[in-house]
């Protein structure tokens, strides 16, 4: 298979002695993938696990290390898996624990990893836990969730004033025994109880049996709700109407008595032990949360003994400009100096996809890619991005997601403008199946059976196969990008420093990556033009050294100056 590599760049990783003393999770590159959403082999036009493992060579080729999956575990499907009711099973439209197990095996197989996604906060309300919470007050499980006595005569009121991630209350009535139990995102979604010691263990024992199993990281879902304030007080006012990626405070409240309490940041500590104590190789745990970075380091531990990455979601939403993103960059590197190590998240299940505030420009995404793939930090690419699958708008009324459900009395034109704002009312928007040729629902299902959501418009002339050999396609640029990546260790771990080369425009965001010392040091140099207009850049004479262009391939190595294209990144590699 053609995958229009030049043969430098195709060239297997480098292995040196230093390469050992890295931990894995530094070096890598992960990819998400929706399980629903990629690969049906059974014909029911849901994803599963034989579609994902039927895909690894593609991702082994991609240069991809390691793999997320969105939950898969047995569920009602109500959020479609992030409402878990058995964490030690498989949901039947997925495969079953022996698909599972294969799963686990075949990415080993090819020398790759696998993260599944966690979800410690809450469980399905369809959980026996909760079925036997809610069967009465005196039930031994009632403590395993938040439950409180109303307020106003005869408890109609909710406890408190707080509200849910999504605005509205998150105080829900039970007439059964006549309490209200809180769910920090939807009503079917009730919180556990961190605070009694039977439910931490539980949940810890979870933890345990899968890593156990060999999965060699966790994606932990809203991991900074866990923990609410013991004495249920009331939120402050806030006057911010929504929350951003850099504060959750919204819906005109602080979220200072439910989101990021103390309690959660000392779990965090807790949880590194557990999984540093479970036998075999390295693990890693990255945590959905939501805040500035200086906020979100505290889930790593003071001493790094927390959590070893955090999301940064202001990646998702930094402008697309030279100062924007050269003032992301630092501020990553400011907050998340060594031995921290920030990520770089441009889209997800919950996201509009990356490419539409991009305007669907294929070489801006390139663009994108290369900072995504070049600077310090662990990518997280999202499924269908390294194709520029395009975001597709599916009116709430049409919607499948039960955000689209909650919310669907909000008109059209004002989902429009939250979507240009990275808010997905309808997340099913960013879920559309995985575009693998042109045939029939893009290749995603080869049974005459429809998908779960019907494919993108453009799905015959966006996808895998008709960019597979083309040297200019979005594709051959994340692949040769990852293999260029997976040789250097410059640039899988080094140093940072950003550049100011003179007589370059500040549109030109530079930098410089770096591993190890002395002779033996190795070195790159990145070049990233964010504007329309061209600009002379001087190339730096690193010995033996790749020249590499996300609108050009691989260049003559003996150039030394060029003038960056509108939207163009180089790449300088030593060796």
């Amino acid at each position: 298979m053609n995958h229009t590599l030049s043969p430098e760049l195709a060239q297997r990783p480098k292995t040196s002695h230093h390469a050992s003393e890295l931990p894995w999770w530094k070096r890598t590159t992960v990819y998400q993938v929706y399980p629903r959403s990629f690969a049906d082999t059974n014909g029911d036009g849901i994803g599963d696990l034989r579609g994902v493992i039927g895909k690894l060579d593609y991702l082994r080729d991609l240069g991809v290390e390691t793999i997320w999956l969105s939950p898969f575990f047995d569920s009602p499907q109500a959020d479609f898996g992030y409402d878990i009711r058995d964490h030690f099973g498989i949901s039947s439209e997925y495969g079953s624990l022996d698909d599972c197990h294969a799963l686990i095996e075949e990415v080993h197989q090819r020398g790759m990893r696998v993260v599944f996604d966690m979800v410690l906060n809450h469980t399905s309300n369809e959980h026996p836990w909760f079925v036997e919470s809610k069967s009465s007050k005196h039930n031994p499980r009632r403590d395993y969730y938040l439950w409180r006595d109303g307020r106003a005569p005869g408890g109609r009121e909710p406890p408190n004033n707080w509200r849910s991630m999504l605005g509205r209350r998150g105080w829900h009535y039970d007439r059964t025994t006549d309490q209200w139990y809180w769910a920090s995102f939807l009503p079917f979604q009730p919180d556990l109880n961190y605070r009694n010691p039977e439910v931490k263990e539980a949940m810890l024992d979870v933890v345990r049996h899968w890593l156990s199993m060999g999965v060699d990281g966790l994606r932990l879902d809203i991991f900074n709700a866990l923990f609410k304030d013991a004495a249920f007080t009331n939120n402050p006012f806030s006057f911010r109407p929504v929350p951003s990626e850099d504060n959750p405070d919204g819906f005109f409240q602080q979220t200072r008595h439910t989101i990021d309490h103390p309690d959660t940041f000392a779990f965090a500590r807790e949880l590194r032990a557990v999984v540093d104590a479970v036998p075999g190789p390295p693990r890693f745990l990255v945590g959905e949360v939501f805040g500035a970075p200086h906020t979100l380091r505290r889930y790593c531990g003071e001493d790094a003994d927390g959590l070893h990455l955090v999301f940064l979601f202001k990646s998702m939403r930094a402008p697309f400009s030279g100062p924007g993103v050269r003032a992301m960059i630092a501020e990553f590197e400011r907050e998340f100096p060594e031995p921290f190590f920030p990520t770089y998240v441009f889209g997800n299940h919950d996201r509009p996809r990356s490419i539409l505030r991009l305007g669907n420009h294929a070489g801006k995404a390139k663009l994108l890619a290369t900072l995504q793939l070049t600077a310090r930090g662990v990518p997280f690419i999202y499924y269908g991005e390294e194709i520029g699958m395009h975001h597709h708008d599916i009116p709430a009324v049409h919607g499948l997601d039960p955000i689209a459900t909650h919310f669907r009395f909000v008109p059209d034109w004002v989902a429009r403008r939250l979507r240009r704002s990275g808010i997905l009312l309808n997340r099913d928007e960013s879920r559309l199946p995985m575009q693998w040729h042109h045939g029939p629902h893009g290749g995603f299902t080869h049974h005459a059976s429809s998908p779960w959501l019907a494919s993108h418009p453009n799905s015959a002339e966006v996808n895998v196969a008709a960019q597979e050999n083309d040297p200019h396609s979005i594709l051959s640029c994340y692949r040769q990008l990852l293999a260029m990546r997976n040789r250097s260790l410059a640039l899988q771990a080094g140093s940072l420093e950003l550049l100011s080369p003179a007589g370059v425009p500040l549109a030109v965001v530079a930098y410089r990556r770096r591993h190890g010392e002395g002779e033996r040091a190795e070195v790159a140099e990145v070049f990233l033009n964010f504007s329309s207009r061209e600009a002379r850049v001087e190339l730096p004479a690193l010995p033996d050294r790749t020249v590499f262009s996300t609108l050009r391939g691989a260049m003559d190595p003996s150039e030394s100056r060029i003038s960056l294209r509108a939207f163009e990144g180089v790449v300088v590699c030593q060796g």
